[in-house]
C-alpha cells in the first residue's frame, strides 16, 4: 500500500488501484508514519509527495517486495517440481543402468532442478532419507528382509535376479541348461562380506546344489570381479541390473537353480516433506525398471561376443 501511494502520488488513486477506501488507505499510512517516527508524505492540495524519509523507505520496500516475490516463485517451483534441488541416493548396481537413464530423462524435462547423486549401501541411503540429506533413493533388499524402512515409504520397482558371469571362451559359456553344480569345481570371485549380500546368497544357493563354493580371490567391486572373470580366473554372480555395464569379454548366463532375487525399491520420505521432483523422478525410474526387466540378457551377451 505504501508503494502504491508513492507510485500514484495520491491516496485516492492508490485506494482505487488496491480496491480499498480512501479513508482506509489514509489510516494505514498514518499508522506506518507513527511506526516510522515521522512523516512519509507531504500532503498537498492535489495528492501527496514522498518526503526524504518516504523516498528512503520506498527503496527498501521495493527490495523487500521483490524478495518476497522471488521467495514465492522458489516455493512454486519446488511445489511444481521444476526448480530447487533434488538429492538422490542409489546402491551401486542401480547406478550401472537404472538410475542414469532415468536421471538423463529427468534433466532433459526439468532442467531447472539441480540434481545430485550419492552412492551408498541401502541402509545408509535410508538413514540419509530420515536425516533429510537425501530426497529420494533407489535401494535393494534381500529375501531375508533385513532392510529397516521405518518412517519411510518403499515402492517396489521389481526383482533383480542374479546371473552367472563367465569368460566368453569358458567351456560352459554356451552350454544348454546350465546348473550351479556344473560350476562346482570353479573358483568363485566374491567379496568378503558379512551379513546380507552376494556371498551369503552364493553360499546358500551352492549348498542347495550340493557343494561348497571355493573362493580364491576377494574382490568387492563389480569391475574387479569381472576383470578376473574375463581373465579366466573364476566365475561370479552379478545382478541383472548391472548387465548393461558388463564388459564385452564376459558372458552372462541364467541357471536352472533357484537363485535368490533381491527386491529393488524406490524409497521416499513421508508425504509431508516429499518433493514433487522426487515423485517425477520416481515415475521415470519405475519406467526404466520395467524396460530393463523386459531385456533379453542372454541375447545381448551373445551379441556382444
Amino acid at each position: 500500500m505504501f508503494c502504491a501511494v508513492v507510485d500514484a502520488g495520491s491516496f485516492t488513486a492508490a485506494a482505487a488501484g488496491l480496491h480499498y477506501t480512501q479513508s482506509g488507505v489514509s489510516r494505514r499510512i498514518a499508522a506506518l508514519e507513527r511506526i516510522s517516527g515521522g512523516a512519509l508524505f507531504t500532503r498537498q492540495a492535489r495528492g501527496v509527495r514522498a518526503t526524504e524519509a518516504g523516498r528512503a523507505l520506498h527503496g527498501h520496500a521495493r527490495d523487500l517486495i521483490a524478495r518476497l516475490d522471488a521467495a514465492a516463485e522458489d516455493l512454486r517451483a519446488l511445489r511444481d517440481g521444476v526448480g530447487g534441488r533434488l538429492r538422490i541416493g542409489a546402491f551401486a548396481t542401480a547406478n550401472a543402468a537404472l538410475l542414469p537413464h532415468a536421471l538423463a530423462r529427468f534433466r532433459a524435462a526439468r532442467g531447472g532442478v539441480h540434481t545430485t547423486v550419492r552412492e551408498a549401501l541401502s541402509p545408509a541411503l535410508l538413514d540419509g532419507l530420515r536425516a533429510g540429506t537425501l530426497d529420494a533413493a533407489v535401494v535393494s533388499d534381500y529375501p531375508t528382509g533385513t532392510l529397516d524402512a521405518t518412517g519411510l515409504e518403499l515402492r517396489e520397482l521389481g526383482e533383480d535376479p542374479m546371473l552367472v558371469a563367465l569368460a566368453y571362451d569358458h567351456p560352459l559359456a554356451t552350454a544348454p541348461n546350465l546348473r550351479l553344480r556344473d560350476l562346482a569345481s570353479e573358483s568363485w570371485i566374491e567379496a568378503a562380506r558379512h551379513g546380507i549380500g552376494s556371498e551369503t546368497m552364493l553360499a546358500a544357493a551352492c549348498e542347495r546344489a550340493g557343494f561348497v563354493p571355493r573362493s580364491d580371490i576377494d574382490a568387492p567391486s563389480w569391475a574387479a570381479k569381472l576383470g578376473y572373470v574375463a581373465a579366466g580366473l573364476g566365475v561370479t554372480l552379478i545382478p541383472r541390473l548391472a548387465t548393461a555395464a558388463v564388459r564385452s569379454d564376459v558372458v552372462l548366463r541364467s541357471v536352472a537353480d533357484d537363485l535368490p532375487r533381491r527386491r529393488v525399491c524406490l524409497a521416499l520420505p513421508p508425504p509431508g516433506v516429499r518433493l514433487s521432483a522426487a515423485m517425477a523422478l520416481g515415475e521415470l525410474v519405475t519406467e526404466e525398471a520395467a524396460d530393463l526387466s523386459g531385456d533379453d540378457v542372454s541375447s545381448r551377451s551373445r551379441d556382444r561376443r
